[in-house]
């Protein structure tokens, strides 16, 4: 059974950064591709970077330039290095990995961005 366990959340005034980390478990061959999405109250869920296993990486063009996605492919782990964050940053963060073309999904972790 997949497992995906995110930390790393919390609150921040405009300009700061935060670090997300999510690992995962249950699958002995890894993990096609990981990263987040992100969710802001009253809207879609919306890609932020995901990071293949051979590190190709899909960014949105709101986040570039300010987070950094990264893996370690032999522990499973990924992680969101946020800088420079803005008040419309402030969202539910979702870890995703993918297997074989199976999604899953992590249990969301606050980030909340304001003065």
């Amino acid at each position: 059974q997949v497992q995906l366990v995110e930390s790393g959340g919390g609150s921040v005034q405009p300009g700061g950064s935060l670090r997300l980390s999510c690992a995962a478990s249950g699958s002995p061959f890894g993990f096609d591709a990981m990263g987040w999405y992100r969710q802001a109250p009253g809207q879609q869920r919306e890609l932020v970077a995901m990071l293949t296993a051979g590190g190709s990486t899909n960014v949105a063009d709101s986040v570039k330039g300010r987070f950094t996605v990264s893996r370690d492919n032999a522990r499973n782990t990924v992680n969101l290095q946020m800088n420079s964050l803005k008040p419309d940053d402030t969202a539910v963060y979702y870890c995703r990995a993918v297997f074989r073309g199976v999604g899953y999904w992590g249990q969301g972790t606050q980030v909340t961005v304001s003065s």
